[in-house]
C-alpha cells in the first residue's frame, strides 16, 4: 500500500512525524506537507502562481520528505502526482481537533477530500493540543487501531478522526451540526496597532452519538463523510412544491 501523508499545521509539526512512523507500520509512505502552517485554510488550491517543492529540512527516518510552498489540498494534487498509484492520503495529525461545523474550513480534511475527488482514500486525524502538547506515546495505539479498520475496510473513503487527549474506547459518530456563534477578540499587535482574532463557540450541547459528543466523554471519534452536499429531503420537497416544467 502507498500512503501519502499530509496536513496542513506544516512539515515541522510534530504530528506528522508521528502519523508518518505509524503509518509506515501499513504500507509505504511518503511525505508531501505545506512549508508553512495552513491552518483553516479549507479546500484552497493555488491557481494564481506555480507550485514547487524541496526536499524537507526534517529528516524522517526511513520516509521520504518534501515541503511544498502551497496548501494542504495543493500537497495531495502534486504528491499524487509525483508518486504514481498512490492508494490513500493521511492528513495530520492535526494540533487541535477538527468537530461539526470546523470540518468547514479546516485544512486537514481538505487533504482528505482532495484524495477523493482523485479517486483515493482520505483520512484526516485530529487530537486537541494544550499547553504541554498532545501525549503521542499514549495516542499511538489508538492512531494504530483506527487506521488498521479504516484501510482495511474498502466501503469508507472519506473518513474524520478525532482522538481526546485520554481515549478510552472507540466509536462511530456522526457530525455535530448544531449551531455555534462566531466571536471577534480585539488585540493589540507590539506595535500597538488593532488586531482582531476569531474564533467560535457553541451555541448548544452537543448531541449523544457526535463527533463531539464522542470527544467530549473521551472516545476517539470515526465519522464517514461524503462529497455529496445535495440536501435530499429538501430537493424532494422543492420538486413537490415548485414543480418545473
Amino acid at each position: 500500500m502507498r500512503i501519502l501523508v499530509t496536513n496542513d499545521d506544516g512539515i515541522y509539526s510534530p504530528g506528522i512525524a508521528v502519523l508518518a512512523k505509524i503509518a509506515s507500520r501499513f504500507g509505504e509512505v511518503r511525505i508531501v506537507a505545506p512549508d508553512v502552517e495552513q491552518s483553516s485554510m479549507g479546500h484552497a488550491i493555488t491557481a494564481s502562481r506555480p507550485l514547487s517543492y524541496k526536499k524537507s529540512p526534517i529528516v524522517f527516518e526511513g520516509i521520504d520528505a518534501y515541503r511544498v510552498n502551497g496548501t494542504p489540498a495543493d500537497c495531495v494534487a502534486l504528491g499524487q502526482h509525483l508518486w504514481e498509484k498512490t492508494d490513500v492520503v493521511l492528513s495530520g495529525i492535526n494540533m487541535g481537533p477538527n468537530l461539526g461545523n470546523a470540518m468547514w474550513h479546516s485544512g486537514t480534511l481538505a487533504a482528505a477530500k482532495q484524495a477523493v475527488l482523485f479517486g483515493m482514500k482520505g483520512i484526516a486525524l485530529s487530537t486537541p493540543t494544550g499547553e504541554n502538547g498532545p501525549d503521542f506515546e499514549l495516542l499511538d495505539p489508538f492512531v494504530e487501531k483506527a487506521l488498521k479498520i479504516l484501510l482495511e475496510n474498502p466501503d469508507l473513503n472519506l473518513i474524520n478522526v478525532n482522538f481526546p487527549k485520554n481515549p478510552k474506547g472507540v466509536r462511530w459518530t456522526r457530525q455535530s451540526v448544531r449551531l455555534y456563534d462566531n466571536k471577534i477578540v480585539p488585540a493589540l499587535d507590539p506595535m500597538g496597532r488593532k488586531s482582531y482574532w476569531f474564533t467560535v463557540i457553541p451555541l448548544e450541547p452537543a448531541e449523544e452519538g457526535s463527533d463531539r459528543w464522542a470527544m467530549e466523554n473521551d472516545f476517539v471519534s470515526i465519522t464517514p463523510l461524503r462529497l455529496d452536499l445535495t440536501n435530499e429531503a429538501e430537493l424532494i420537497k422543492a420538486q413537490l412544491k415548485y414543480p418545473i416544467s
